[in-house]
């Protein structure tokens, strides 16, 4: 194995470096989270570090950039509280990754891009047609990051939306079935294959396939 040193790694360019580290952590859930602003413009961005805090109560974060860089969806959501985050599916996977281009403010990156919204439940923010998961959380904090500038925003799910017929018995979600595509990188995408699942581990027995 090639060894690379931080020094080594700070010396490259930035876009080689960053698809060098954004890659290192592995294969992640890609989703577009969608906001709608005081002005009443829907807003859509994707997102791959979104992450699942807890079931009880049902708290799910993401990692925003800097607001420089990126200040609609943080905006948007601490303004009206209210976001929903919507998985990809291959059929529409080109226009949710032209989501990542800096549309300016005034422009709905729905429109721009040709994806539909659905408005749902009486929910407040716009969920994303044809994704095979949606889900409308409540912003419950937003923390900031002081060593990069960046936020971690915490939401409460408050509602889910997914064809039934690939819920398990158990409660797992088959998102293979769903077609709900990962990422790795910044700009690369895939979908997942099933290899196993394993039943509860414990310390005085090895745990078996199911």
């Amino acid at each position: 194995m090639t060894h690379y040193d931080i020094d080594t790694i700070a010396s490259w360019d930035r876009f080689h470096r960053a698809n060098f580290i954004n890659s290192l952590s592995g294969f992640k859930p890609v989703s577009l989270i969608a906001t709608i602003g005081p002005d009443g413009v829907s807003n859509l961005g994707v997102f791959s570090n979104i992450v699942h805090l807890g079931a009880d109560p049902a708290l799910v974060g993401f990692v925003n950039r800097p607001r420089e860089a990126a200040p609609h969806t943080i905006r948007n959501i601490e303004a009206g509280r209210y976001y929903t985050i919507n998985h990809i599916h291959p059929d529409f996977l080109d226009r949710a990754h032209q989501t990542s281009a800096k549309y300016p403010d005034g422009v709905s990156e729905f429109a721009a891009v040709g994806l539909g919204e659905e408005w749902k439940a009486g929910f407040p923010a716009p969920f994303v047609e044809g994704s095979p998961v949606q889900y409308g959380l409540e912003l419950a904090e937003v923390m900031p990051i002081p060593l990069n500038g960046t936020f971690f925003v915490i939401g409460r799910i408050l509602h889910v939306f997914v064809d039934e017929r690939i819920v398990g018995a158990d409660g797992l979600i088959d998102l293979y079935e769903a077609g709900s595509m990962v990422s790795l990188g910044l700009d690369a995408y895939g979908t997942a294959m099933p290899h196993a699942r394993f039943g509860y581990a414990k310390p005085d027995r090895a745990a078996v396939r199911v």
